[in-house]
């Protein structure tokens, strides 16, 4: 490879570490073309981005990055082959990898960058997979705030039929 292709790399693998929130260190080694397709196509279908490279360029590129020291943990996983899985959705490629893993022993995770978070080994598929994306733990926080109130004015309602019913019992009470 020249060395202007790899710089060319490095320069891309910069902006997808810089600009991309999560990504996934996998090794898709040993499988066949035809299932490597279809993971590169369930990836795609979730939205998820898979580059195939070398371990000494994207290990340039994360020490290039500005606070670049973050990735510092990853640096042992960078060995033999390597695809990166990047993503706008923390749970997306566990979720895909914990599918196709269903039927195949590989792709095999490696590492994850998740929000300055670092996931090693391949026993952090089931943790990543159920990861809440930032909307569902949004979604969640509006249902605990909403809860309260709707008890209240559940309460609120109730009690005024309740007192209603009460004062028209009362009303048609005989004297």
């Amino acid at each position: 490879m020249r060395k202007e292709q790899k710089v060319e790399i490095i320069e891309f693998l910069k902006d997808k570490f810089t600009n991309t929130p999560f990504f996934y260190l996998t090794d898709a080694s040993k499988l066949s073309v035809e299932d490597v397709n279809k993971f590169r196509r369930a990836c795609f279908d979730k939205g998820i981005e898979m580059k195939v490279v070398k371990n000494t360029l994207a290990k340039i590129a994360m020490e290039s990055i500005e606070n670049g020291d973050r990735y510092t943990p990853i640096f042992d996983s960078l060995k033999g082959p390597t695809a990166i899985l990047f993503t706008d959705t923390a749970n997306a490629p566990g979720k895909v990898l914990k599918e196709f893993r269903k039927t195949h022993d590989r792709p095999i995770l490696k590492a994850a960058y998740i929000e300055e978070s670092i996931y090693i080994g391949d026993e952090q598929i089931e943790a990543l997979a159920t990861l809440k994306s930032k909307e569902d733990l949004l979604g969640d926080v509006i249902l605990l705030l909403q809860s309260p109130i709707k008890n209240v004015l559940s309460g609120l309602q109730s009690g005024g039929q309740t007192i209603a019913g009460l004062l028209k019992t009362l009303e048609e009470r005989p004297a």
